[in-house]
This record gives structure tokens, C-alpha cells and sequence, in this order.
């Protein structure tokens, strides 16, 4: 499983030779200026909530590479009506796709799109596949919801929004991973505007500091489980 990560909440997932695009906002986002959505790959793309800062180029790329948007039922069919393919989902419920498990897992947030049409409550994602398990948190704030995860998977990973204001900040990050029994975080949702930027050095010694491994992935880079 190899993991890219685009900016903000955007990542690119490899599994075998599925590529699942997470929440794209690449165009909007001008530290992302180097990354060309014309070249990347989905043949799914799962979406944890509506707010444009994760649906932005879903469009774009859905058009040019008929991907299958992954969401809640008002998201999925959102995009269905306007003719694009679409899986629904909702709270608790998991599908077995081509790639993997796919698990649609409670989150705190808020959830419309641009235009003001409801956009469901929002989520994350616990995937399982090829032997590896990962937890998108999509945007949330702490919640007891997620000791329920490790009950049923062990996770290889989980990524989450470290930003504050909007979300988690770090402490509540760490406090997250305890829930979920993972050491090995991924950190996304920070830096992209003032907002939610964050120090860097500080953030990586306060999970250091107990005994967790955060990752803060340039814009581009990737990682392999």
C-alpha cells in the first residue's frame, strides 16, 4: 500500500494497481501549485465530508478518469445526479470493494457543499487491504467513537487532521491514536492557511514524547506500508 500525500486532506492511495483519491483539493490550494490533477490516477474517490476544502476538484478528476465517488448517501448522490458513478454509504456500514474493505466510521464536523446543499453528517474511513488497515479521520474533533475501531480492526496506521481551530489539534491527536491504538500517525489538515498552521518540531516531540511516530509528508511525497 502506498500512500501520497497532496496537501491538506488530499491523499492518493496505491493499492495493487487500484488507485483511490481521498477528499481532492489540489487547484485551490497554492502550496500545492506543483501538482498537476491531470496525471493523477482514481479509479475511486472516497470522500469524508462537502466542504469545498475537500471536494474542489472531485469534478475534474471523476470526468477525466470515471472514478467511483465513495461517500454518505447525500454526498454519493450529490454527484450521482449529476451523473457521475457513485457508491452510497452511511454510519457503521462497510462494502467490500475490488481493493479492500471499506468501513464508513463516525466523525464530528460539519458537512455542506459551496452551494449550500447538505452535505450529510460527516465521516472517516477505516481501510482494510492488502494486509495493511488505515484510518482516515477525515475532519473531526476527538471522540469516544474511535476506541470502537480498534475492537474490530488493528490498524497499521491513522491519519489525522493535526491543525486545530477546524479540527484536532495535536494533543487531542495523541489522545486520538491512544483511542485507536496506533502509534504510527500520519498528520494532514495543517499549514494551508493561518488558520491551521502549526509547528512542525513541536508537534513531532509531543508525539515523540510518547513513544508515537507522527509524519508531516511534503506535499508529493509518499510513504509505503
Amino acid at each position: 500500500m502506498k500512500i501520497t500525500f497532496y496537501g491538506h486532506a488530499c491523499l492518493g492511495i496505491e493499492v495493487n494497481d487500484v488507485a483511490i483519491l481521498v477528499d481532492p483539493f489540489i487547484t485551490g490550494n497554492p502550496k500545492a501549485a506543483h501538482i498537476d490533477i491531470h496525471t493523477i490516477k482514481a479509479d475511486f474517490i472516497l470522500l469524508t465530508h462537502a466542504h469545498q476544502d475537500h471536494t474542489l476538484d472531485v469534478e475534474a478528476i471523476a470526468k477525466r478518469t470515471d472514478a467511483v465517488i465513495v461517500s454518505n448517501y447525500e454526498i454519493a448522490s450529490y454527484y450521482g445526479n449529476r451523473g457521475f458513478s457513485f457508491h452510497p454509504m452511511n454510519h457503521g456500514g462497510s462494502w467490500d470493494f475490488e481493493f479492500g474493505t471499506v468501513k464508513y466510521v463516525n466523525a464530528i464536523h460539519t458537512s455542506s457543499f459551496p452551494d449550500g446543499t447538505y452535505g450529510g453528517q460527516p465521516g472517516g474511513f477505516v481501510i482494510e487491504g492488502e494486509r495493511k488497515n488505515i484510518y482516515i479521520a477525515g475532519d473531526t474533533a476527538l471522540t469516544m467513537d474511535m476506541k470502537l475501531i480498534p475492537m474490530r480492526t488493528k490498524l497499521d496506521l491513522a491519519i489525522l487532521p493535526i491543525g486545530n481551530n477546524f479540527t484536532m489539534d495535536v494533543e487531542d491527536a495523541i489522545i486520538a491514536s491512544d483511542f485507536v491504538q496506533c502509534d504510527k500517525i500520519l498528520g494532514y489538515h495543517f499549514d494551508t492557511f493561518g488558520y491551521i498552521e502549526i509547528n512542525h518540531d513541536e508537534a513531532k516531540r509531543k508525539f515523540f514524547d510518547k513513544n508515537k511516530d507522527l509524519m508531516l509528508l511534503e506535499i508529493g511525497q509518499s510513504i509505503e506500508l
